[in-house]
């Protein structure tokens, strides 16, 4: 495998867990937390991805999920496509037999981001703060068999935009999958459920799993 020295990034954190959200759900995954992001979103639960990171050579990286037994990775955040070599990263794990996923905010653009690459772009609900963030011309770049669009929702005006976006756009046709994505212990999911089940949406209820396995506040899972 031939890397250049140079290759690195700034990372939060490299772990190994069970996949809580998208139609991944369940899945045995590495995840490489990058560091910093370029929004503020209100509900974040990952604040610490923030700030500033340890920088790792692609090299090292390698060595480090190498140890693990799988052969599935997500980039994620933080906003993974704010560093430059997030892109090269990804070529890299695709030349090696690696599965990727990408998960990103939705403000920086998409077209750089080879098309076999699977993404899961946020589309910014209100309660975020974010809204106004969104990089529209990304839902160009979706790839309508690999890719996922995620809506985080704390609330009935979320809910509602959400609604609004996906007819707007068609967003089901645009991708694999449409992710309402409630937040844990802003509502009940059962009325939640039932919101998308009198409105026939063709969307798909996320719960994180992850933090029902190992509680709100646990990092590295």
């Amino acid at each position: 495998m031939e890397i250049n020295p140079s290759d690195e990034l700034e990372i939060c954190e490299i772990f190994y867990s069970i996949q809580g959200e998208s139609t991944w759900a369940g899945y045995p995954m590495i995840f490489i937390r990058l560091s910093r992001c370029n929004l503020d979103c209100s509900w974040c639960d990952t604040k610490y991805a923030r700030e500033p990171g340890t920088v790792f050579s692609f090299e090292n990286i390698f060595k480090i999920i190498s140890e693990y037994k799988c052969k599935i990775v997500e980039l994620t955040g933080g906003e993974p496509l704010l560093q430059e070599s997030s892109v090269p990263l990804t070529k890299k794990l695709l030349e090696n037999g690696y599965t990727v996923l990408l998960e990103t905010n939705g403000s920086c653009p998409l077209k750089i981001v080879p098309p076999n690459i699977i993404k899961i772009m946020d589309i910014k609900c209100p309660s975020s703060g974010m809204q106004d963030k969104m990089l529209w011309e990304n839902l160009n770049y979706l790839n309508p068999y690999l890719d996922e669009v995620k809506f985080v929702i704390a609330d009935r005006n979320d809910y509602e935009y959400a609604v609004q976006i996906l007819h707007k756009y068609e967003l089901q046709k645009l991708c694999r999958a449409v992710l309402f994505s409630p937040i844990l212990g802003r509502m009940p999911l059962q009325e939640f459920a039932h919101w998308i089940l009198q409105d026939g949406l063709p969307v798909r209820l996320q719960i994180q799993q992850h933090r029902i396995i190992w509680g709100e506040n646990t990092r590295g899972v």
